[in-house]
């Protein structure tokens, strides 16, 4: 069987989900429920045997390594390989890289030394449920010298429009990455290439003043090297936005889309925090909502998703909302269209009303 290593790059990921990542970068944000962005694409390569993965992070990624610990929930608490956290080295003064090449190049040992044949190398903010041996299968079978991975959406939607774009010819071999809102193949941040050519790749963007690994030594090479696409055809979400975030939270509340994402061959792992079951109280109503453990529930709940430990006393009212871990809901208080972060106090008969195409946000650890 081929060896694959994983990079996790969260260099060029913007924290674009305004208070939900004032504390935290955004692979870092609770997302379904129970879960953290970044659990999906761990996950996924926990599930594809990759058994050595990297996370090149810049900045605020004090609450990541709380949640990723030593990678247990993974199985990646292992002697051989396992989970690394991997900040660039600020310190080394004949360091000429920049950008996300500075992860590549102060942690080049990670390359050099794995054991692994193939690199798989992605980002955090496109959700799915994806095996990458089968990505890997592909790219040996197209000869190809980086195979990217992409979805066909149905219809684009506002976040797709900072995303790159693919053209192919019937082969599958991509001839064009651009930004066209035309385009429909959504590029997913994700690709896969040889150690060896990987090196290279990094080696040739540094000597020649780049900053970005895909731009500068992937898109621009077009045509002058092969690039496959692997089209990915499962459950995907791409959240850049707070609209995004909320937009495809909802959709998990129907049964479709929620057993599409979470599949029992392939499940998706998180940090396990040993909570009781969540108590209704016999006046507590709730419908079509996804509740995690360790909440308590005597009020009305209805098409939200509230986190661990959330409790929602007597009269309050909460619709079309998220609550994060461990949020008070005092009495008589209502909230509608509100994303509402971790271990915030909304007080009696407080009244809070979003949009449903612009929520409220209420910043982690505030109290209205």
């Amino acid at each position: 069987m081929d060896r694959i290593a994983g990079i996790i790059n969260l260099d060029h990921e913007q924290d674009v989900l305004d208070e939900l990542t004032y504390f935290r970068c955004s692979a870092a944000v609770p997302f379904a429920g129970r879960y953290r962005m970044i659990d999906f694409i761990i996950s996924n390569m926990s599930n594809s045997r990759i058994p050595s993965i990297a996370v090149f992070a810049r900045r605020k990624y004090r609450s990541l390594m709380d949640h990723l610990e030593q990678g247990k929930a993974w199985d990646m608490d292992r002697k051989q390989g396992g989970l690394f956290i991997l900040p660039p080295d600020w310190n080394d003064p004949t360091d000429i890289s920049k950008g996300d090449l500075q992860h590549f190049h102060n942690n080049i040992d990670f390359i050099t030394r794995t054991l692994a044949d193939y690199i798989v190398i992605s980002g955090t903010q496109n959700i799915c449920n994806i095996n990458f041996r089968d990505v890997l299968k592909e790219h040996k079978q197209s000869g190809a010298d980086v195979t990217v991975v992409y979805k066909k959406v149905e219809e684009l939607q506002p976040e797709h429009n900072r995303s790159h774009k693919l053209t192919m010819d019937e082969d599958g071999r991509v001839i064009d990455i651009h930004n066209d809102h035309r385009n429909t193949n959504v590029y997913m941040d994700m690709f896969i290439v040889e150690k060896d050519y990987l090196y290279e790749m990094v080696e040739d963007c540094i000597a020649h003043g780049c900053s970005h690994l895909f731009l500068d030594g992937i898109k621009a090479k077009l045509p002058g090297i092969h690039i496959h696409a692997f089209q990915y055809e499962g459950s995907y979400a791409l959240i850049n936005s707070v609209e995004s975030y909320y937009r495809h939270s909802k959709r998990l509340l129907n049964e479709v889309d929620h057993e599409d994402l979470f599949k029992q061959d392939a499940p998706i792992f998180t940090k396990v925090k040993n909570e009781p079951p969540t108590k209704y109280s016999p006046d507590s109503h709730v419908t079509n909502a996804l509740v995690a453990n360790g909440c308590s529930i005597e009020g009305h709940v209805e098409d939200s998703i509230l986190f661990r430990g959330v409790k929602v006393a007597k009269g309050a009212v909460i619709k079309n909302s998220i609550i994060m871990q461990r949020c008070q809901i005092d009495s008589n208080a209502v909230l509608e269209n509100v994303i509402v972060d971790k271990s915030c106090h909304i007080s009696s008969d407080r009244t809070l009303i979003g949009a449903p195409e612009k929520p409220y946000v209420v910043a982690k650890r505030a109290s209205i």
